[in-house]
């Protein structure tokens, strides 16, 4: 039977706050003054602006509790019910003009509890508009129910006061099983809930979060809900304990509960028809159209979430987009990809820069006995089209699987690969450097891309966005190794010998992988651990792979030497060697949120965490900020020591003649890596099943747009054409 209770009609639009709960000598309006910081004056109705009201068929169970400003007009204000203590701003006879909305200034047939409404604002057809705090020229108008609650949290994981902790919202990231959960809160950034979802066995730091989430978010209740200025809300049914930021547009929405909805000079956020928002904090500059279901969730700035897109128990990246599909108890980091209707991400960690095509299902085959399966995909990540895995599952940075079901767990260690089933042998096979064999155009592309689609204004985590970085480049290192072991093991089987340490198996493939003569195209090279079953993982294209692995090596390690050079306008070697880091060191790196952080840093920020050098969010967030400047010179310095180690050089012992070399080097891999963005795209204009559309090079020129007139590889060209300039006057200004 549902609890129906009767009260005196004239306590409506009082007591908000249950007198426990109030501060010794406060009253219930105390933390609405507190949020109310428009500095207008109020003050009591005149007997005319009374008689004028109730003229207009308004009425208030006490007009002495209606407050207005110097230049209200009661004209205004028609058929209208009041409770409780209402301030109203000024009303003045005009029409606000919205997109194609065409509305009069001032207050029509709503019911209004408890608010303050700031200066020239519409509320017009508003059925029930509960202790919220309205700005100035906010268009309210078509909405069923705008109400505030005593223990509002906006999508905050706290709990209020005298609340019972089973009530708390919970992030469940990564895992299914709540083993990683964490406490969603506005303002959380990536790095953030990777920390807390990560560091599972430290309890310490785990604890220090929820104290820093507790402290960032008052626990009294009676906090009322805030519209800010020229926000507009229209044809929406359920409004409740939502906070929203100014120049918001809401149109058509079912239901929005419990929320944060950031929106103001950062980026105007918008969420459209058939909406159904619970429990979440909503970034600056988000658009949230037709059908999204989101529950318990968290977007970080910049993010669509479009065509019946459904996000449950994850946190999205900024500059993500989510299309149609299905994501479940996942942290994605910044410029994810993901659209069409059958879709789904289940309980995985995506590093960002990755793109998920249509009907593709990543995750939710799981393994053991519970729903607690894990993916975890470095960035760059791009499963093909139908493409089925299996938890758990682990890949390297910019990892491209081919069509197929995955039926075993997979942990791919080597970047750039295409990974593929050959279904009639029965093989897992995989590909190294597939991105910088045959799809030089896209990766070049996609980093252009995702930072140009980079709308933060705020930008606290230093984005990484280049596919040549210290994550990837430290992937490949081990690359090097891998294809090393599995060379020499493959060439010792081949002759009938007995295996030998991976030691000696990695010397003797070194040996031959570095030996132009040497041919190895007849020996079958296999991996070990790739995949959790009993068949053979076939490496194929081993010496091409390697030897473009060295190559992009080189190339990372000379354009961080070079742009240093350029940058310093060093002019001799003596200065270079001068001005060079002396603690340059190949160091591993983490990816926090999308930011790469030395480990050593890291391991460095939790232990401020401990000591309570850390003592909140923002100051986390400083430290992020402090990284991010500090990463142009610890990436050099990991560039040098990389440069050092792949070339087998010392810096400190170069000389003029070694250094223009390593110019003309770069110079070289720069221009194949010009090529081979050419070539990769040139195969779209000369493949006979895409030409056989058009019936002349006319018409599919009108279509595709010619090559000769691709903007970014006429972009790529003039940018080879200026850094080939500046190598060349460097090199001219240079002494002994």
């Amino acid at each position: 039977m549902n609890n129906i209770i009767k009260l005196p009609v004239n306590s409506l639009g009082y007591n908000f706050i249950k007198k426990e709960y109030l501060p010794k000598g406060k009253d219930e309006y105390y933390l609405r003054n507190l949020q109310n910081r428009n500095g207008a004056e109020y003050r009591n109705l005149t007997a005319f602006e009374i008689e004028a009201l109730v003229r207009n068929r308004n009425t208030s169970d006490n007009w002495n509790n209606i407050w207005v400003s110097d230049l209200f007009n009661p004209e205004l204000v028609k058929n209208c019910k009041f409770y409780g203590l209402v301030r109203i701003g000024k009303l003045e006879p005009y029409m606000l003009v919205f997109s194609d909305l065409k509305v009069a200034v001032g207050l029509y047939d709503s019911t209004i509890i408890s608010c303050d409404i700031g200066d020239n604002s519409v509320i017009n057809n508003v059925h029930y508009l509960s202790h919220y705090i309205i700005g100035e020229e906010v268009i309210l108008t078509n909405i069923n129910e705008m109400q505030t609650t005593e223990k509002s949290k906006f999508g905050n994981g706290i709990v209020k006061d005298g609340e019972n902790e089973n009530i708390r919202i919970w992030l469940e990231l990564s895992n299914e099983n709540g083993g990683r959960k964490i406490l969603p809160f506005n303002g959380m950034l990536a790095g953030d809930a990777w920390l807390w979802s990560k560091y599972r066995d430290d309890k310490k730091l785990l604890d220090r979060f929820i104290e820093f989430t507790e402290a960032e978010f008052k626990t009294a209740r009676g906090f009322y809900g805030k519209v800010g200025d020229r926000t507009v809300i229209k044809n929406t049914d359920i409004i409740k304990d939502v906070w929203i930021g100014s120049d918001a547009y809401i149109k058509g929405a079912n239901k929005l509960k419990n929320l944060t909805i950031n929106s103001g000079e950062e980026g105007h956020t918008q969420i459209g028809e058939g909406c159904e928002l619970v429990n979440g904090s909503i970034g600056f500059g988000n658009r949230i159209f037709y059908g999204v279901k989101a529950v318990r969730f968290v977007t970080a700035s910049h993010v669509q979430l479009k065509y019946g897109a459904r996000l449950i128990n994850s946190y999205l990246g900024n500059n993500s987009t989510i299309s149609c599909c299905e994501v479940l108890n996942s942290l994605i980091f910044p410029a994810h990809e993901q659209h069409h209707n059958n879709s789904f991400l289940c309980a995985a960690t995506v590093f960002g820069q990755s793109n998920i095509p249509a009907g593709a299902t990543i995750g939710s085959n799981h393994n053991s006995r519970g729903a607690d399966g894990e993916i975890l995909a470095g960035r760059g990540f791009w499963p093909a089209l139908c493409t089925s895995l299996k938890h758990n599952s682990k890949f390297a940075s910019y990892t491209m699987l081919a069509k197929g079901d995955y039926n075993y767990e997979l942990n791919i260690p080597i970047p750039f690969s295409l990974i593929s089933l050959d279904v009639q042998k029965n093989n897992l096979v995989v590909m190294p450097a597939y991105w910088f064999m045959y799809n030089m155009y896209a990766l070049t592309r996609n980093t252009w891309k995702y930072f140009d689609r980079d709308k933060r204004k705020e930008k606290i985590q230093h984005i990484e966005y280049d596919f040549l970085a210290p994550d990837t480049v430290n992937e490949m290192f081990e690359a090097l190794r891998l294809l090393e072991i599995y060379t020499g093991k493959a060439f010792y089987f081949s002759l009938n010998k007995n295996y030998l340490s991976n030691e000696e198996h990695q010397k003797i493939g070194r040996e031959i992988l570095n030996d132009e003569a040497s041919n190895i195209e007849d020996i079958n090279i296999t991996a070990e651990g790739f995949e959790n079953s009993k068949r053979e993982t076939k490496i194929i294209k081993v010496k091409k792979s390697y030897r473009i692995f060295k190559q992009m090596i080189v190339l990372y390690g000379l354009e961080q030497l070079v742009n240093f050079i350029l940058t310093n306008k060093i002019s001799s070697v003596k200065q270079l060697k001068e001005l060079l880091p002396k603690d340059a060191q190949r160091n591993n790196w983490l990816n926090v949120g999308g930011q790469l952080i030395p480990e050593e840093n890291v391991s460095s920020i939790r232990k401020n965490i401990y000591e309570k050098k850390i003592n909140s969010w923002n100051d986390l967030h400083q430290h992020y900020q402090a990284e991010g400047e500090k990463y142009t010179n610890e990436k050099l310095k990991h560039a040098l020591a990389s440069l050092e180690e792949i070339k087998q050089i010392h810096l400190n012992s170069i000389n003029k003649k070694i250094l223009f070399e390593l110019f003309d080097e770069l110079l070289l891999l720069n221009k194949q890596v010009l090529e081979n963005i050419k070539i990769s795209r040139k195969k779209d204009y000369t493949n006979a099943f895409r030409k056989m559309m058009y019936s002349s090079q006319t018409e599919m020129d009108s279509v595709l747009g010619k090559f000769s007139d691709n903007s970014f590889i006429r972009q790529q060209e003039e940018n080879f054409k200026n850094f080939s300039t500046q190598i060349q006057a460097s090199k001219s200004l240079f002494k002994n």
